[in-house]
């Protein structure tokens, strides 16, 4: 049965949630709604309580409707307004650490107050609770000194970096790769595990005003060298590029970039080397020349960590989880940097859905350098 909340229901209303019922520009359509607390989970089913979670760029993309994997509707959640059959209920969110508040029939892998992370893509986390099927969850391997914002952030860009490093090419220690867009948070993340795996890194990024602060930041993460795309066009570059090699052959490339940049990188590459494409945040067409393929052998490829998930198994996605952690407990793999965007539970609806837009818009116009995050404050 649908919930139309009523005057005389808001006191009872503990729940909130961030949602959308039409694609458009975030800064407007968005809005919190309340909601009631939830009943007993049903049959392999679990309730959760949410306690971080991430804004990443690709949840604005969701909400804009420019994203290939489209969100469920919560039929649960329904206004007089919003959620009418002329307007369906979206609540946005792809990645977040929750915890298992309640358990029902036939889940036996999880216990009361386990840390779990989605891996149903678009599963809507930006609330405070609700009921998920325990095969769109899986538990955190958990260890002393995993952080809350580590564990939140850890089902999107740190297994893409991992697992591009790991699934197209064998490297061992001493190989080098290459990749742009270096300071996004897959490449931040590449650069970590593959320090911590002996590898170098060529890094490539945007030149800006305080470029210099950049490379610092990441030869602190393990980055050999860091470059500007500029660069790619210097002759010189390629002399350079065997001094620092050995004249050893650069065998993976990653690409979030697209476009010219992209095709410049390209040409570092040594023969039979694969280029990964996960992103094109220039919005340009990738183009390569065809000399590449023929006289390189050369093989591009498309990585999409959803996809990913829907392929593989629980162990095998458990497995990667706990290298991560791994890495994560032991200094190799940093927290992302942050802020908490925070939501009270006795602020108004009207104040929350404020809150969430003035911090995307933000984001959208670059004025955040950190990765945001969500907690909302549900009354108890």
């Amino acid at each position: 049965m649908p919930f139309l909340p009523t005057p005389r229901l808001l006191s009872q209303l503990t729940n909130r949630a961030i949602i959308y019922s039409q694609n458009g520009d975030p800064s407007k359509v968005l809005t919190s709604l309340r909601y009631p607390e939830l009943p007993p989970p049903a049959s392999e089913t679990v309730n959760i309580k949410f306690l971080l979670a991430p804004i990443n760029p690709a949840d604005i993309n969701v909400v804009e409707g420019v994203y290939p994997s489209k969100p469920t509707e919560e039929t649960s959640l329904t206004t007089s307004g919003k959620g009418s059959p002329e307007q369906p209920v979206f609540v946005g969110g792809n990645e977040g650490l929750a915890r298992v508040t309640a358990i029902g029939n036939g889940v036996g892998d999880l216990k009361l107050d386990d840390w779990v992370v989605m891996t149903k893509p678009q599963s809507g986390t930006w609330c405070t609770s609700r009921n998920v099927h325990a095969s769109d969850i899986i538990k955190v391997p958990w260890r002393h000194g995993l952080s809350q914002v580590h564990a939140a952030t850890m089902t999107v860009n740190p297994p893409t970096a991992y697992n591009m490093l790991r699934d197209f090419t064998s490297l061992k220690e001493g190989d080098w790769i290459v990749q742009n867009g270096a300071n996004s948070a897959v490449g931040q993340a590449v650069i970590q595990i593959a320090a911590s795996k002996g590898l170098k890194t060529l890094n490539f990024v945007r030149n800006r005003d305080n470029i210099r602060n950049l490379v610092d930041d990441l030869q602190s993460l393990g980055a050999t060298k860091v470059l500007t795309y500029d660069e790619l066009s210097d002759k010189s570059l390629r002399t350079r590029l065997k001094e620092w090699t050995g004249e050893r052959s650069i065998s993976l490339g990653l690409n979030c970039v697209g476009g010219n940049e992209t095709s410049l990188m390209a040409r570092l590459l040594g023969n039979d080397a694969h280029l990964v494409s996960y992103g094109a945040m220039s919005k340009q067409p990738l183009s390569l020349p065809t000399s590449l393929f023929i006289f390189k052998n050369i093989t591009s490829h498309g990585f999409w960590q959803t996809r990913w998930y829907q392929n593989r198994s629980p162990k095998e996605k458990y497995d990667v989880m706990k290298i991560l952690v791994d890495l994560m407990v032991t200094g190799k793999l940093k927290e992302p940097r942050h802020e908490i965007l925070y939501i009270a539970a006795h602020e108004s609806d009207t104040e929350a859905g404020q809150k969430i837009k003035d911090a995307i818009r933000n984001m959208s116009e670059g004025q955040h350098g950190k990765k945001v995050l969500l907690r909302l404050e549900s009354l108890e």
